[in-house]
């Protein structure tokens, strides 16, 4: 009985229950990976119970593919994608989002101390479950493409060298950001991040034409 009444007071507002066990999952997720997440501790976390949880998601597994569609997704597009689309100068505006790298108002909580989740579930999980894998996938090759757009964009505004293959160059610029992430993470250490934004600004600087 004491389930039923949880689940039907949930449900009177059931978006906002399912956005409160999303945001602490990926919590979760963040901190433990996917496979270290207690569901116990997601429970805990809502002041829900086990029955209004299941009600919004039938398994773990659901609830991990709903976190990377509904929350880290979307934290993605508002940290990497979204500036980029809107800047009227794309090479600054590409610079811009690298230099503010860990103080954007949308970044993930406590990044420094554990990563990039986006990553962080790209190693975990793509070798062991397929949805995983091709949600992950998915978003990296948004994000590289956004990446593409721009530098095309910058090309077009003579901002970097004709020559320049955005392509190629936009999947170095993803990877190297992923990568200053992770450093920063093992070092512990915002300034290990910001030495390595300032390398990679500097490469970026490197594809405009000499003067």
């Amino acid at each position: 009985m004491e389930n039923l009444e949880a689940v039907a007071r949930a449900e009177r507002n059931p978006d906002q229950t399912r956005q409160r066990i999303l945001e602490a999952a990926f919590m979760e997720m963040y901190r433990n990976g996917f496979q270290g997440m207690r569901l116990d501790e997601v429970i805990a976390a809502t002041e829900l119970t086990k029955g209004a949880l299941y009600h919004h998601f039938p398994n773990k597994r659901a609830l991990g593919y709903a976190v990377v569609d509904e929350v880290i997704i979307p934290t993605v597009e508002a940290v990497w994608l979204q500036p980029l689309k809107s800047s009227a100068e794309p090479l600054q505006g590409l610079i811009d989002v690298i230099e503010q790298m860990p103080d954007n108002e949308h970044k993930p909580p406590e990044m420094i101390r554990y990563g990039c989740p986006l990553n962080n579930l790209a190693q975990e999980m793509s070798p062991l479950d397929e949805g995983f894998r091709q949600r992950l996938d998915y978003a990296f090759r948004v994000w590289q493409d956004v990446i593409q757009q721009t530098l095309e964009r910058a090309q077009q505004k003579r901002h970097i060298r004709a020559g320049v293959n955005c392509e190629e160059v936009a999947t170095f610029i993803m990877a190297a950001m992923e990568g200053c992430i992770g450093l920063a993470k093992n070092a512990q250490s915002m300034e290990r991040l910001h030495v390595c934004n300032r390398g990679l600004i500097q490469f970026i600087r490197s594809l405009q034409p000499q003067k």
